[in-house]
């Protein structure tokens, strides 16, 4: 069950990741590059070099839980950061903004799904 809110902080890592790297890697990182405790109840964003993919980060009651995401054809747009530190803190419709490839002008989406042949 996806157990996200708009409660929430949300933090997002600045630098391309390996998305080979699973809760304790992640956990890892949380620790030692954004300085943050992962135990918190804070929710930790995580892209790949390439921008396809995408890894949420989260403790809840029962445990850490890895929400993943793997674009068929498109690009995450990534948040504006104008601090030169490892994280950025992202406020909820930001998160969903970027998931959801929704640009400012809210009748364009970025490209997510490649078109089916058969419909065409």
């Amino acid at each position: 069950m996806f157990s996200l809110n708009d409660n929430m902080k949300y933090w997002f890592y600045n630098k391309p990741t390996d998305m080979r790297k699973s809760y304790y890697s992640l956990s890892g990182l949380v620790t030692n590059k954004m300085k943050m405790n992962v135990l918190n109840g804070n929710v930790f964003i995580f892209i790949n070099r390439r921008r396809n993919m995408i890894k949420i980060l989260h403790m809840e009651s029962g445990g850490l839980t890895l929400y993943s995401k793997l674009l068929e054809e498109g690009l995450f747009k990534l948040p504006i950061c104008d601090t030169e530190g490892e994280s950025l803190n992202l406020e909820w419709c930001d998160l969903i903004m970027m998931i959801e490839g929704i640009k400012n002008d809210p009748n364009n989406r970025l490209k997510r799904l490649k078109t089916n042949r058969l419909c065409q």
